[in-house]
C-alpha cells in the first residue's frame, strides 16, 4: 500500500489549495480514505473522510473546524483522493496526511505541508 500526497504550499489567509493523494497497492475503490493534519505539539486531527462509492455516491464527514470550507472527493478510476480547501485560515497550517486502513493495516502517506500566512 502506498499513498503519495501533493499540492501543499504557502498561501495567504482566505486563499485556496487543492491537495491530492495518489494511491496504489490495494483495491482503492473498496476502502474509506481520510485526510489528517498534524501541527506541532498537538495530536493528529481527522480533517475529512470519504466512504467507498455506492449507487448513491460516497458519504463524507468533516471536522467541525473545516465544515463548509473543505471538500473531500475521490476518483476511483485514477485511484486518487482530493481535499479542496477554501477560505484558509492560519490555524489550518500543518502537515496534511492521506491515510487508509486495509487488510494489511493502517497506512499513512509522507504528508504535504500547508502553511497559511500573510
Amino acid at each position: 500500500v502506498e499513498l503519495v500526497e501533493s499540492g501543499g504550499g504557502l498561501v495567504q489567509p482566505g486563499g485556496s489549495l487543492r491537495l491530492s493523494c495518489a494511491a496504489s497497492g490495494f483495491y482503492f475503490s473498496n476502502y474509506y480514505m481520510h485526510w489528517y493534519r498534524r501541527t506541532p505539539g498537538k495530536e493528529p486531527e481527522l480533517v475529512a473522510a470519504i466512504s467507498p462509492a455506492t449507487s448513491q455516491g460516497s458519504q463524507t464527514t468533516y471536522a467541525d473546524a473545516v465544515k463548509g470550507r473543505f471538500t473531500i472527493s475521490r476518483d476511483d478510476v485514477n485511484e486518487t483522493v482530493f481535499l479542496e480547501m477554501e477560505d484558509l485560515k492560519p490555524e489550518d497550517t500543518g502537515m496534511y496526511y492521506c491515510t487508509t486502513t486495509t487488510l494489511t493495516g493502517h497506512t499513512w502517506g509522507r504528508g504535504t505541508q500547508v502553511t497559511v500566512s500573510s
